[in-house]
């Protein structure tokens, strides 16, 4: 009796620290994440004070406001012309420093890789067989060509998990194309978190799934034809 309830006790005890651990952890860092930006920034602006009781109280968050004004000005500047150029120096410089090169090159690949995904480069997220028979990897249509036979192509990037910005990047008959109604946050989401943040429903027919039809989707003024999948006629 006494081991039931103290299996059970412990059981309840983890369940709740792992509800408890990941919001604490969020507040804590959002919390340190809010001072830090306060105490730096704040003493550059002038304080907005309220009286109560016969006492001055200073309201907090002016250094993230701050901040936010800050971040906003640095976006005006780097969508004009004269702010790209500045822009562009600046990453020449950091480039040509070592170690610091390092880390600065990665966060602006990191950054340019969701950039173009907010432009639209990414068209469609998609599985492609690869790198061997049988392994289906995830990826995104990128553009569409033609090689010397006139016949088309699809290009398609599959990043790798946790950096991004590096990947494999393959010209496919459309044949080899497997599309997905995967959104492409969903998709990036997936390669991200190395597939724990991922939707229970992949949205696409992979081979081996059971289906009494052939069938294919368009995209691009493209049909892309699923694969014949066993038990498929």
């Amino acid at each position: 009796m006494i081991k039931r309830t103290f299996k059970h006790l412990r059981t309840k005890i983890f369940a709740g620290i792992l509800v408890v651990l990941p919001l604490g952890i969020t507040l804590l860092v959002l919390n340190f994440v809010f001072n830090t930006l306060d105490n730096i920034l704040a003493p550059l602006f002038p304080h907005i004070t309220f009286s109560l009781f016969e006492r001055e109280f200073i309201i907090p968050g002016m250094g993230i406001i701050s901040f936010f004004i800050l971040l906003y000005l640095f976006g005006i500047i780097a969508t004009n012309v004269l702010g790209r150029q500045v822009v562009a120096r600046g990453d020449r410089l950091f480039a040509a420093i070592p170690v610091v090169k390092n880390i600065y090159t990665a966060s602006k690949q990191l950054t340019d890789a969701f950039s173009a995904t907010r432009k639209g480069s990414f068209r469609q997220a998609v599985f492609v067989e690869f790198p061997q028979g049988g392994n289906y990897m995830l990826g995104f249509i990128t553009n569409e060509v033609s090689d010397v036979k006139d016949e088309r192509r699809v290009t398609v990037f599959v990043p790798t998990a946790f950096v991004p910005p590096q990947g494999f990047l393959l010209f496919l008959p459309k044949e080899k194309i497997i599309l997905s109604r995967m959104t492409i946050e969903d998709a990036i989401k997936t390669i991200m978190s190395v597939g724990i943040v991922t939707p229970q429903n992949l949205s696409a027919l992979l081979p081996g799934t059971e289906s009494n039809h052939e069938s294919s989707e368009t995209f691009g003024e493209i049909k892309y034809p699923y694969p014949k999948t066993e038990g498929g006629h």
